[in-house]
């Protein structure tokens, strides 16, 4: 059995798997975990684009007031404060990465309205903007040498104390599945970082991709982590035909 050393385990390679693996990559040597190709992910397929505050007259508060009341009053107000202050100088780092962001001639953002939005917010790339991130992320991920992509490898279970009997809430890595030869192997780590998106695949009906089958928050939960407002999934009905059956 082999056993793998790095400083830093990244497990997923959509948006924040990419670019957690960019911020750490220069304090260190980091290794990113995909349970299939490197390109498929959520972030792959998702459409739409990023709300972020950059028209003229729009402001943070009005974005966390919007964010609230779209989220029925129930969103953590603390967590929606950091997701609108932060996201702004996000998504300039995004657009210095390469990605191409539509804009307009005096290069400013295009952007676009979606539903819950008072002004318009949308930073987007067409109606592809998480394929041109993916795309444009990886680029610059495969030209860095500090990190390495393993491919078609899937996350079995963190290595915490109680695997070697010991009591504690320490991550030494993840237990890591080859999916072309069944070899389980670990891989120890300084830290690791989960970035393994949703869990759409849970359900009978989604319109998540087939990757979408939460690991990462099923090892979170073995580990002992507390895992918050599951009951907040979001459903949006867009297909009147399932795979087995017309619903109306």
């Amino acid at each position: 059995m082999p056993r793998i050393k790095t400083d830093f385990l990244v497990l997923g390679s959509g948006i924040t798997g990419l670019f957690a693996a960019l911020k750490l990559a220069p304090y260190g040597s980091v290794i990113i975990i995909t349970k299939k190709s490197d390109y498929e992910s959520n972030t792959n397929y998702a459409q739409g684009g990023i709300a972020s505050v950059f028209a003229e007259g729009d402001k943070l508060e009005d974005h966390v007031r919007d964010t609230l009341e779209a989220g029925a009053w129930l969103c953590d107000p603390a967590a929606v404060q950091v997701l609108v202050e932060e996201g702004p100088p996000l998504v300039k780092e995004l657009l210095n990465y390469g990605v191409p962001f539509n804009l307009e001639p005096s290069g400013k953002f295009d952007l676009s309205r979606e539903g819950g939005h008072g002004k318009n917010r949308i930073v987007h790339a067409h109606d592809r903007t998480g394929r041109e991130i993916e795309k444009t992320l990886l680029n610059v991920v495969k030209q860095n040498i500090n990190i390495q992509i393993l491919e078609y490898h899937t996350l079995v279970d963190l290595i915490t104390p109680h695997h070697l009997k010991q009591k504690g809430l320490i991550c030494y890595g993840a237990y890591v599945l080859s999916n072309h030869t069944g070899e389980v192997f670990p891989i120890l780590a300084r830290e690791t970082i989960l970035a393994t998106g949703g869990a759409g695949q849970v359900y009978s009906h989604t319109t998540n991709p087939k990757i979408a089958t939460g690991d990462g928050v099923a090892s979170a939960y073995r580990a002992g982590a507390l895992i918050k407002t599951w009951n907040s999934i979001n459903f949006i009905l867009l297909h009147f035909i399932t795979k087995t059956e017309i619903l109306f």
